[in-house]
């Protein structure tokens, strides 16, 4: 141990109510920023999970048609030349398989489905609905989507496999139309009404798409809707979610056709979050802010009741540096011991609060507080109560080494 460690340690000791007010302001700055910044990337991160294991990391929807413009340059021929401007989108995907080939050769595909979408009615022996049918590959489909974890009635996706009449229908549109397995259904389209029996009950959590949302054999789908060829979209799920916007970049470039990833197609919602993320973290920095004033209070108090220590010291043969690393090793015990007691105090805090009853059914469904256990949540807590501390212990830091051993016994010091 350097004796300017055992000096800070006997200075902060002899303040022992004022170091504990610091102590305390940075396990509570520290511990709350933990706190909320799992709380709110949480909610977050389960959206996110939901919304990948229902409709992809990626879709393939429109092909790509561009304007070309013919312009006359003097003394040669015409030339042609492509306007992104003027680019026009043609709905839909006209050769869905082509596509799937390609898009399997890019390295972090994992799955690729094809879907045909369409708006219908769809009676029960209750009440009739407006709800959109999905026609699938349920093989594919598996690929891309968490379709076989959300089921919620016995038996699974078998009688839907088994069965070309037979449907999947959405938990809250269920409820609506008071089905259960087995039930009967009409579902019209296009002037065409057709009979299918409830195969299967499903709930992904977001309550737009278990509204709506029915899955039907895509043949079945295809003689239903009148449309024999193409499909509304390619749903695509990728080993690294993450990366989704650089392979949705290529993949246009490569396919010609409109490739939308997670990230846009879900921007308005990733935007509510991350407001919520950084207006929380500004909230609880004020707690490491107190922690940051106490510590300069602290140390200043210090500084006037031990001039004649630092005079001794002084005249002992310490510089000036030796002094500011007194100040500063103070700062950094409490720092050190705020640190480790906050992460604890943040841990146990976010354990405890994962376990509070928090029924959700709006956006998506949960019954509890859904929080994120990441690493970076306890590094930003900790280097934001680094950052401010170290800062404000540096001023009475710097006042006590440029006081002068002469200046402490003529009682001139400032």
């Amino acid at each position: 141990m350097s004796p300017n460690f055992r000096i800070a340690l006997r200075f902060l000791t002899a303040k022992k109510r004022a170091m504990l007010m610091s102590l305390s302001c940075t396990v509570l700055g520290v511990g709350l920023f933990i706190v909320t910044q799992a709380t709110t990337s949480g909610f977050e991160e389960f959206f996110v999970r939901t919304l990948l294991g229902t409709d992809g990391a990626m879709r393939i929807e429109d092909r790509i048609q561009d304007t070309i413009r013919s312009m006359e340059v003097a003394g040669s021929s015409d030339f042609q030349i492509r306007q992104r401007e003027g680019v026009k989108y043609i709905e839909g995907v006209e050769e869905p398989q082509m596509i799937k080939d390609a898009v399997r050769s890019f390295a972090n595909v994992r799955g690729v489905s094809a879907v045909l979408k369409g708006n219908v009615q769809v009676t029960s022996s209750f009440k009739t609905e407006d709800a959109q049918i999905l026609g699938i590959k349920l093989d594919e489909h598996r690929l891309v989507s968490e379709l076989e974890r959300k089921i919620t009635t016995p038996g699974g996706l078998g009688k839907f496999q088994e069965s070309s009449s037979g449907a999947l229908v959405g938990r809250v549109l269920a409820d609506r139309l008071q089905l259960t397995i087995n039930d009967s259904i009409v579902i019209s389209a296009r002037g065409e009404s057709r009979r299918y029996h409830v195969a299967a009950i499903f709930e992904t959590g977001v309550r737009d798409i278990d509204k709506t949302r029915i899955y039907l054999d895509l043949t079945e789908a295809r003689s239903l809707l009148r449309k024999p060829s193409g499909a509304s979209f390619i749903q695509i799920s990728l080993y690294d979610p993450n990366r989704a916007r650089e392979d949705a970049a290529h993949m246009e470039e490569v396919l010609k056709h409109s490739v939308r990833p997670w990230q846009d197609r879900e921007k308005d919602w990733l935007e509510v979050f991350r407001a919520l993320r950084v207006s929380s973290a500004i909230t609880v920095t004020v707690f490491t802010l107190i922690a940051s004033l106490a510590m300069f209070n602290t140390l200043a108090m210090i500084v006037l009741e031990k001039t004649k220590d630092i005079a001794i010291l002084r005249s002992m043969g310490y510089e000036r540096r030796d002094i500011t690393q007194i100040f500063l090793w103070q700062a950094g015990i409490v720092l050190a011991i705020g640190a480790v007691l906050g992460a604890l105090f943040g841990a146990v805090v976010t354990w405890g609060v994962s376990l509070v009853p928090l029924p959700i059914n709006t956006l998506f469904k949960t019954a509890t507080f859904i929080v994120s256990w990441s690493p970076w949540h306890y590094v930003q807590a900790i280097a934001t109560a680094v950052v401010m501390v170290m800062i404000a212990s540096l001023v009475p830091a710097r006042r006590a080494a440029r006081l002068e051993p002469g200046d402490i016994v003529r009682g001139t010091a400032q």
